[in-house]
This record gives structure tokens, sequence and C-alpha cells, in this order.
């Protein structure tokens, strides 16, 4: 069964699911930038629009554009920002 979840005030939603790769979320950004924790690997492509994103690993933020996607390690945070309305995939590792 799908779950949906709604994050800073509505302006990020998702909907969790069982993929054929295992457990995973679709979902949409507004314009704005989020901070978000990792418990698991995640490994996330957009799908629509664009996101900066910021790793721990990193002092620069990266433009990850549709039809790419990054890795986010296991018990981190991680940095995204969104200059479009964007669409995403994540898939759990």
């Amino acid at each position: 069964m799908f779950k949906v979840n709604e994050y800073f005030n509505g302006k990020v939603k998702s909907i969790t699911f069982t993929s054929p790769e295992g457990p995973a979320t679709v979902g949409v950004m507004a314009v704005g930038e989020y901070e978000f924790g990792t418990a698991s690997v995640e490994n996330m492509s957009v799908i629509s629009g664009a996101m900066d994103i910021k790793l721990p690993s990193s002092e620069t933020w990266k433009t990850i554009k549709a039809g790419e996607s990054f890795e986010v390690a296991a018990n981190v945070k991680f940095g995204v920002r969104m200059q479009t309305e964007t669409a995403y995939l994540c898939l759990y590792k």
C-alpha cells in the first residue's frame, strides 16, 4: 500500500511504494532550499526540473538535471535547492 509524506509545510510531498528494486519514494519539491537526513543509502534521480545538491563530502553545490542521479550515504545530512518545481525518484538500499 502507498504512504503519502509531506515535509516543510507542504513544499515537499512524496509517495512511498515498493519498486522492483526495493523501497522507494516518488515526489515533488517546490522552489526552495531544504536539508534532509538519511537512514540508509539513497539513490536519487531527477525526473523533471533540476536540483542543486550539497553532499556532506563537498563544500560546493552541484546541479543535477532531469535524467541524472546521485547517491547519498547512510546516516548523513545533505542539502538540496530548487529553482523550479522538481520531480524525483528515490531508491533506498
